[in-house]
């Protein structure tokens, strides 16, 4: 999989869990005290670490969609490219999608709220994590839900400055809802690469607030993923400039915020340098 960004070149993006990770360095990188007993690889993963890597090994929680068996991520997570970009490629960028179930959405009433998008990588050459893009300045639009043509259409998106952060969005039959960092592409080190995690925040709100609400009977779901592109500024050209790191696993959205994940990272990985999450 892979997708245009619209027809815009792009220049290019929960508790605190501060048991799994130490401080932030100046140049925006984390790196790991010594493993505690619960990182220890004998033991078993935390329940929030668990989450991040049933993201990435659990089935889907529902169907998207319209989604081809052959495109091989409709019924699971799945790495594209992972650790190892194709050579000559030199930037990245996350992005995330919203689908309805098979059974359809009835909703009318009920939107969903994105924000805190990431991406980071596990450096080969210090062995920490450091970032690539943090933002809640998403883009978007309403694409084909399987993608043919590159079919998309404007999406109703909205700020919501003074509602958490973020933007919202609503889906239109026939179509998902994919964005990304409108901060645009993040160019990066290929040879440095020993994993790679992306996250970001949704949650259902209501479209109006004195109108009946109904998120208990939404359908939606998300999932996280991110792209190798060859670099920070080419057009998108029939997958040949882009493809994907991973695609993450689809969880239904809820009234709660969520933070859903994608990553390329072992169990073990997981346990003794585990990514930054908060």
């Amino acid at each position: 999989m892979r997708l245009r960004m619209l027809s815009k070149p792009y220049v290019v993006g929960a508790t605190a869990l501060l048991l799994f990770w130490s401080c932030q360095n100046s140049d925006n990188s984390y790196v790991n005290n010594k493993p505690t007993e619960a990182e220890n690889p004998t033991q078993p993963l935390s329940t929030a670490l668990q989450l991040v890597l049933d993201d990435m090994t659990e089935p889907h929680e529902g169907i998207p969609n319209g989604v081809p068996d052959s495109y091989g991520w409709g019924e699971k997570p799945r790495i594209g490219y992972g650790n190892i970009p194709p050579d000559g490629w030199n930037a990245a960028l996350p992005w995330g999608q919203v689908y309805t179930d098979v059974k359809g959405n009835s909703t009318t009433n009920t939107r969903f709220q994105i924000r805190n998008m990431q991406l980071w990588y596990l450096s080969k050459k210090e062995n920490r994590w450091k970032e690539w893009s943090i933002s809640s300045n998403i883009a978007g639009a309403n694409y084909a839900e399987n993608f043919q043509n590159d079919t998309n259409i404007e999406a109703d998106i909205r700020a919501e400055t003074d509602n958490g952060g973020g933007i919202s969005s609503t889906l239109v039959t026939g179509y998902n809802f994919h964005f990304w960092n409108n901060d645009g592409r993040t160019e990066i080190d290929p040879e440095d690469i020993a994993g790679v995690w992306t996250s970001l925040e949704s949650r259902l709100i209501l479209d109006d607030p004195d109108a009946t609400d109904d998120r208990e009977e939404a359908r939606l779901m998300m999932s996280a993923g991110a792209d190798y592109w060859e670099n920070v500024s080419i057009a998108w050209d029939q997958w040949k400039t882009n493809g994907d790191i991973f695609i993450g696993r689809f969880r239904y959205l809820t009234r709660e915020w969520q933070t859903f994940y994608a990553h390329t990272l072992t169990e073990e990985q997981l346990k003794i340098n585990p990514p930054p999450i908060n």
